[in-house]
């Protein structure tokens, strides 16, 4: 197959919130800048963030950064980098406003300024009771982020790659990354994109859950990138289940919905969030809420014809509330519950929804690994930002609407990093390794030539049923165990996948397994990281680790607060599970203190 080579400054890989920020940073500084993305950019999966943006402007009521920083270390069970957190509440009311300028719609108060709703998890006074945090335009906060940003993209020259899929990092020997192969999805066109700065800004991998929030396009593509090139992904056991997703569709209604004053109920009509939170009730920390739901539902508190799931109530709330602040939400009730949610309550159940680990950075978005002379090397040439990266603000669980402010802080630090070492110290193109793309046309090859193979819908399909038996909202120490085998075995499978018609239009066949190859390698590196971790914290909560005097919430301080790093099987090396310290010294606030994480 032939590969053509094309030059720019940097590729950025992914054209959701992370990828259109770090975007602008490299275009606005006259950087030639190429964005590759499988989707038309305003229909990445940033666009169906619901909520807000959190920071702490208190425009409704007094806040602080300070309180904003002690939420998310809280939220993070303490697995979260406090430099790294530090930098991010700190920053957040800059890109909330930066955003504001470049058009986005926010919804406003009465005296003009950005409207501000409560979200889980989101405190006054270190924790002492819910406070307005989220800046929020309606129910539809990552649609109107998305077009904001796209248009700024178009002012600044930005060149889109649209329908594009990358497929391998290209690095030499000394390890630097010099761009990225990438294929366009309908003709099956092989490009090397050329790069001395690479920004990796795919999202999630959220498919590798039967039951999952995450868009179909949501494959891992940049953790499967990364792994295959030797890197490691760090802390892949924590996976968020958001409380609210609809029942039997997955589809989120937005942590919004409570922030408005809804109410969850089980079958006997209770809103039993009084006793798992007394004080945030419905709005405490999403695996806190989770794990509320499940217990309900397994105690036979639940509701439906087979007690499946619960009620999200809104229809004590005032119609207009209701079509104003979260007019899609009505839409995806009708949709997708078939209930009036301005006369009937929507049947949840928690969903797959955010992966908090990803590809280890730190807080300027340039990748990091363990090296010879410390734990945190610089990779040259290669950053990370958004969903696909951990920096690690969100920990061992993330805290709703920082997800949304995740992408602009380090979309924007990844694009200023790359700006800063490309205009200190310009340099050529490094050439390209002479097998640079080996690795890639091999993979290829064995898909266009493999006889008799596994079936990609039957192994994917085996894949989400195993992760969501073995390393669900509960976690158990011989169903982890089992799953480690289980997912073994598929990704045998996965090796030996076969394209049954190898003729179908727009290469739909070879892009799913392509995809099936970026989503094993997640789905591995989360059973693994999960039947290793013996303890419970935050998302990650094991039956053999219950919550006593010595161990608050089942954590154990003393061996296991480090983070996880998983390195893939490459060539005579076996994969394998290394670990680092988390950072506990911020930048220049006190460290914030070890304690029971309760609501």
């Amino acid at each position: 197959m032939k590969v053509t080579v094309r030059k720019f400054d940097a590729v950025i890989v992914g054209a959701g919130g992370a990828g259109l920020r770090a975007a602008i940073q490299l275009s606005e500084a006259g950087l030639k800048t190429a964005v590759l993305t499988k989707v038309f950019p305003t229909r990445s999966h940033t666009v169906a963030a619901q909520g807000g943006i959190a920071a702490s402007l208190g425009n409704s009521e007094e806040d602080h950064w300070h309180w904003h920083m002690y939420d998310t270390v809280k939220g993070s069970d303490w697995l979260g980098d406090q430099d790294a957190i530090e930098f991010m509440c700190k920053k957040a009311n800059e890109v909330v406003i930066e955003l504001e300028h470049y058009g986005m719609p926010f919804d406003r108060l009465d005296n003009g300024r950005i409207y501000q709703r409560p979200f889980g998890g989101h405190m006054s006074n270190f924790g002492e009771k819910p406070v307005r945090r989220s800046c929020a335009a309606a129910d539809r906060t990552g649609h109107a982020m998305l077009h904001a940003m796209y248009q700024r993209n178009i002012k600044v020259n930005t060149q889109f790659f649209i329908e594009w899929l990358a497929l391998d990092l290209i690095r030499d020997a000394a390890g630097d990354v010099l761009g990225v192969i990438a294929m366009e999805m309908e003709t099956g066109e092989l490009v090397a994109f050329h790069a001395k700065a690479t920004i990796l800004a795919t999202g999630g991998a959220g498919r590798i859950y039967y039951s999952s929030t995450n868009a179909f396009i949501n494959t891992g593509d940049g953790l499967g990138m990364a792994a295959r090139a030797g890197l490691p992904l760090e802390d892949m056991e924590f996976w968020q289940f958001h409380p609210t997703g609809v029942a039997g569709a997955g589809v989120l209604i937005t942590e919004g919905v409570r922030g408005e004053g809804g109410i969850l109920r089980n079958s006997l009509g209770e809103r039993f969030m009084e006793r798992y939170a007394p004080n945030a009730k419905d709005l405490a920390s999403r695996d806190v809420v989770s794990r509320a739901m499940v217990t309900e539902i397994n105690e036979g508190r639940g509701c439906g014809p087979n007690k499946d799931y619960v009620l999200l109530d809104i229809t004590h709330l005032p119609p207009e509330t209701i079509m104003k602040r979260l007019p899609g939400i009505h839409e995806i009730a009708v949709q997708f519950a078939g209930v009036d949610a301005l006369r009937e309550p929507i049947p949840v159940v928690p969903t797959c929804h955010y992966q908090m680990g990803g590809i280890p950075t730190n807080f300027k978005g340039q990748v990091v690994v363990p090296g010879k002379r410390s734990q945190n090397e610089i990779v040259p040439g290669l950053y990370a930002a958004g969903e696909c990266a951990c920096a690690s603000v969100h920990g061992a669980n993330r805290l709703g609407t920082n997800s949304l402010l995740d992408l602009l802080v380090f979309g924007k630090s990844a694009g200023e990093a790359a700006v800063a070492e490309l205009q200190q110290s310009p340099k050529a193109h490094k050439e390209l390794p002479a097998d640079a793309f080996a690795p890639t046309l091999a993979r290829l090859n064995r898909l266009n030539t493999q006889k008799d193979g596994a079936s990609v819908h039957e192994t994917q399909l085996a894949m989400q049923r195993t992760m969501q038996k073995h390393a669900g909202v509960f976690r158990f120490a011989d169903l982890l165990k089992e799953g480690v085998q289980k997912i073994l075995e598929v990704q045998q499978d996965v090796a030996r996948t076969e394209i049954k018609d190898k003729s179908q239009v727009f290469n739909t066949a070879r892009v799913e397994a392509l995809e099936l190859d970026n989503l094993i390698e997640v789905a591995v590196a989360t059973m693994v990281s999960a039947e290793a971790r013996k303890e419970s914290r935050g998302a990650h909560v094991r039956d053999d680790a219950p919550d006593t005097p010595e161990r608050p919430d089942g954590r154990d301080d003393v061996n296991w607060l480090k983070h996880s790093l998983w390195f893939k099987a490459i060539g005579t090396e076996m994969s394998r599970l290394e670990y680092k310290s988390v950072t506990l010294r911020p930048l220049t606030v006190d460290t914030i203190a070890l304690k029971k994480r309760a609501y």
